[in-house]
């Protein structure tokens, strides 16, 4: 998915396929992150504050990248709508574990 979103990111604007459907820049760098996001703490679950900071740091290195490449635009604003959709998961997760640990969810 980094890989994924890093070549999504840097390719030039008239070479990526078209979207299949129209969403808002922001709103898709949020949900990029957050897929990301649940990945890393699925796989590294010990070390969410890591995954959190590396992806933060990601987000930031793929706009300072994309200002350098003459064809696309690096954008802060990019930059905190990677960091909401970070937030949203990390939030989400310290919101789930006491709902899990006093029985008010079940997991299969």
């Amino acid at each position: 998915m980094v890989a994924a979103v890093a070549i999504g990111s840097l390719t030039p604007t008239p070479y990526l396929p078209p979207q299949a459907f129209d969403i808002w820049d922001k709103a898709q760098h949020a949900v990029a992150f957050v897929v990301m996001a649940g990945l890393g703490l699925l796989a590294y679950p010990a070390s969410a504050l890591n995954v959190a900071l590396g992806l933060v740091a990601y987000g930031a290195l793929i706009e300072v990248v994309q200002s350098l490449t003459g064809w696309r635009v690096g954008d802060w604003q990019d930059w905190v709508a990677d960091c909401i959709g970070l937030a949203m998961v990390y939030l989400g997760g310290i919101l789930w574990k006491p709902l899990r640990s006093h029985g008010q969810i079940s997991t299969p």
